[in-house]
């Protein structure tokens, strides 16, 4: 029976899992959709997916993909089969058949990344699962000047934990900045690919430095320091989401 390689556009809540990556203690998103799948297919089913999100980060856009010798399942109805068995927190967006080369991790080229943040004094019940709070008015202009500096080629070893084991802590940034988007602020980031807790680091980093009234020259300075300690606090899970990812257009 042919093997299909399935790719799945795929959101979630964060809230109740420990991240994407199947650990050996918590619950993750990777670890229910292999449930799920193994039970459809009699046996387990391994699923990449184009990153890994940490505990408690959301997703509107992750891309995964898996192989699949079910006949039975046209590729673009293995969404709607995968919502009737997932959790509610988990929704397969829409499914595809992928080329056979198709890799959901290695053959991204942009993620782009979203953190919503309120300045409210009192944060809606309805959005504390999915913003963080900072109760001090924000300069968006000068945010976006502190932001202007991530752009292009950098070494972001001042925005990851100490036991990133990447080999090269160099990424490119393509775009960041800040907007107003009805209650929220959002930073907005697209990158070729990001550390681990790279983005929650700079929005905490930033926060610090505006709460401060520090400069563009200031965050410019830690950026260039590849020192984690000069960086701010990382900043809550809660308010980023894994917003898209883009492939190039024999994959699109």
């Amino acid at each position: 029976m042919k093997m299909r390689n399935i790719r799945v556009l795929l959101a979630y809540d964060g809230t109740e899992y420990c991240g994407w990556q199947i650990q050996k203690e918590g619950r993750t998103v990777q670890g229910e959709l292999e449930r799920v799948l193994s039970g459809m297919h009699g046996d387990r089913v391994p699923v990449t997916a184009s990153g890994r999100t940490d505990s408690g980060v959301h997703a509107r856009g992750q891309v995964i993909n898996f192989r699949s010798e079910l006949s039975s399942i046209p590729a673009e109805k293995y969404s709607l089969a995968l919502n009737t068995l997932l959790p509610e927190d988990i929704r397969a967006l829409k499914s595809t058949l992928a080329n056979d080369r198709f890799h959901s991790r290695y053959d991204a080229v942009r993620r782009t990344y979203r953190y919503y943040i309120s300045t409210d004094e009192t944060c809606l019940p309805q959005h504390r699962k999915y913003c963080a709070s900072f109760r001090y008015p924000l300069n968006i202009s000068r945010l976006n000047a502190c932001a202007a500096h991530l752009v292009g080629d950098h070494d972001f070893t001042a925005f990851t934990v100490p036991r990133d084991a990447s080999k090269s802590r160099v990424r490119r940034i393509y775009q960041a900045a800040f907007y107003t988007a009805g209650p929220f602020i959002v930073f907005t980031i697209t990158g070729n690919a990001f550390l681990w807790r790279m983005v929650r680091s700079i929005v905490g980093t930033l926060m610090e430095i505006e709460k401060n009234n520090g400069s563009s020259d200031d965050f410019f300075a830690i950026l260039k320091s590849k020192d984690r300690a000069r960086a701010g606090t990382t900043a809550p899970a809660r308010g980023l989401f894994l917003h898209k990812v883009e492939y190039d257009e024999q994959y699109r």
